[in-house]
C-alpha cells in the first residue's frame, strides 16, 4: 500500500511539474514574443498646457469673475482691474488730437490768406516793372529833346551874336533848352521813385512767400502732432483693454487666491489655466528600449486611477536629449568616478480620439502605463 501511495504521489507531482513547466514555458514564449513587438514602461504621466494668467498693467482688482476649478472658454473675462487712470489717459490723448487738429486749421488758414495776398503783390510788382520800362523810354525821349534843344540854343546864340535873330527868338531857344533839361530831371526822379516801389513790392512778395513757408511748416508740425496724438489714443485704448484680463484659451482654472481691492503688478502671476481638453502623455523610456520606438506607432495607455479602461494613443515625437540633460544640474561624467547609469528618454504620446468618459476625468500629473507596439 505504501508503495502504491508513493507511486500516486510521484505521479501527481510529475503531472503538476509538467503542467508548471508547460505553463512557464508558454508564458516565457509569450513574454518573449510580446517583448519583441512591444516596449512597456510605467514611468509616464499625463501632461497638459499650463498658461499663467499675468496682467499686462498694474492696478487694483475691482472684480474677480472666476472661482477655483472653474471651466472657462477662450475670451471669457477672468479679472477686472480699476480703469479710472487709463480712462483719464485716453481722454488726454483725445484732447491732444483735438488741439493738433486746431493747429492744422490755423496753419491752413494762414496758407490761404498768404496765398491770396501773394498774387496781388506779384501783380503790383509786374505793374511797377512795366512803369520802370515806360519811365526809361520817357527818359530816353527827354534826353533826345534835351540834345535837340541844346543844339538849337547854341545855334540861336551864334545867330544872336551876329544880330541875325531877335532877342525874343534867342530867349525862346534858351527857354526850350531849360524846359527840356528840367523835364529830363523830373522823369529821372519819377523813375527813381518807381524803382523804390519795385523794391517795396519785391520785399512784400518775399515776406508773403516767407509767411507761406512758415504756415506750411506749421501744417507739417500739426500733421505730425495729429499722428502722435492718434498713436497716443491707440496706446491708451490698448492699455485700457488690458484692465480686463481674458482667458487665452479653453481650460480649467486652478486655485484663485485673489480679492477685490488687491493691488497686482504687471507681470505678476495670478493663477494658472490648465488646458485639460488637450492632454498628452510623456513616457520616459530607458535608452535600451529606444531601438525600435518611432513616431507614428500605436500605443495602449492604462491610467493608474482607472485600471479597467484602456486608452489609445500615437507616438508623436521623441525628445532631442535625455531627461537628465534638461535637469538644473546635469550630470558631468568627466568629474569624479564614473558609474554607468541607464538614461531615460522622454517620448511624447498624443491621445487618440477616445470616446471613453475617462478622458474627461484624467488630469495632468496622473501616472499611466504605456505599451508601444513597435511593429
Amino acid at each position: 500500500m505504501e508503495q502504491e501511495n508513493k507511486k500516486k504521489i510521484n505521479t501527481k507531482f510529475l503531472i503538476a511539474l509538467a503542467v508548471a513547466v508547460v505553463l512557464g514555458g508558454g508564458y516565457g514564449v509569450y513574454s518573449y514574443q510580446k517583448g519583441q513587438k512591444h516596449e512597456i514602461t510605467d514611468d509616464a504621466q499625463i501632461e497638459a498646457k499650463f498658461s499663467s494668467i499675468i496682467p499686462k498693467v498694474s492696478g487694483y482688482i475691482t472684480e474677480v469673475k472666476v472661482k477655483d476649478n472653474q471651466w472657462v472658454k477662450k475670451g471669457d473675462t477672468l479679472v477686472v482691474l480699476d480703469n479710472a487712470e487709463f480712462l483719464i489717459k485716453l481722454q488726454q490723448a483725445i484732447a491732444m488730437e483735438k488741439g493738433a487738429k486746431s493747429q492744422l486749421s490755423v496753419a491752413g488758414a494762414n496758407v490761404l490768406s498768404s496765398g491770396s495776398i501773394l498774387p496781388i503783390s506779384e501783380a503790383s510788382a509786374a505793374t511797377v516793372q512795366a512803369n520802370i520800362g515806360t519811365a526809361d523810354a520817357n527818359i530816353e525821349a527827354a534826353k533826345v529833346q534835351v540834345r535837340r534843344a541844346t543844339n538849337d540854343f547854341v545855334r540861336y546864340a551864334n545867330l544872336f551874336k551876329e544880330k541875325s535873330i531877335t532877342k525874343q527868338q534867342y530867349e525862346q531857344a534858351e527857354a526850350a533848352k531849360e524846359t527840356a533839361e528840367k523835364q529830363l530831371v523830373v522823369l529821372q526822379e519819377q523813375r527813381n521813385a518807381i524803382v523804390k516801389q519795385a523794391k517795396v513790392a519785391k520785399s512784400q512778395i518775399s515776406s508773403t512767400a516767407s509767411q507761406i513757408n512758415v504756415a506750411k511748416s506749421q501744417i507739417s508740425v500739426a500733421n505730425a502732432n495729429i499722428d502722435q496724438a492718434l498713436s497716443g489714443i491707440e496706446n491708451a485704448k490698448l492699455q485700457l483693454s488690458y484692465t480686463v484680463i481674458l482667458a487665452p484659451e479653453d481650460g480649467q482654472i486652478s486655485k484663485v487666491n485673489l480679492q477685490p481691492g488687491q493691488l497686482v503688478q504687471a507681470g505678476q502671476s495670478l493663477f494658472m489655466l490648465v488646458g485639460v481638453q488637450n492632454q498628452w502623455v510623456v513616457a520616459n523610456f530607458k535608452e535600451t528600449q529606444m531601438n525600435k520606438i518611432r513616431p507614428g506607432q500605436k500605443v495602449d495607455i492604462k491610467v493608474d486611477a482607472f485600471p479597467d479602461t484602456k486608452l489609445e494613443g500615437v507616438v508623436e515625437s521623441i525628445a532631442p536629449a535625455t531627461g537628465a540633460k534638461f535637469a538644473l544640474l546635469p550630470p558631468d561624467n568627466a568629474s569624479g568616478n564614473f558609474v554607468k547609469t541607464i538614461q531615460r528618454v522622454p517620448v511624447k504620446i498624443a491621445l487618440s480620439e477616445n470616446k471613453s468618459e475617462v478622458v474627461k476625468l484624467i488630469r495632468p500629473g496622473m501616472n499611466v502605463e504605456v505599451d508601444v507596439n513597435v511593429l
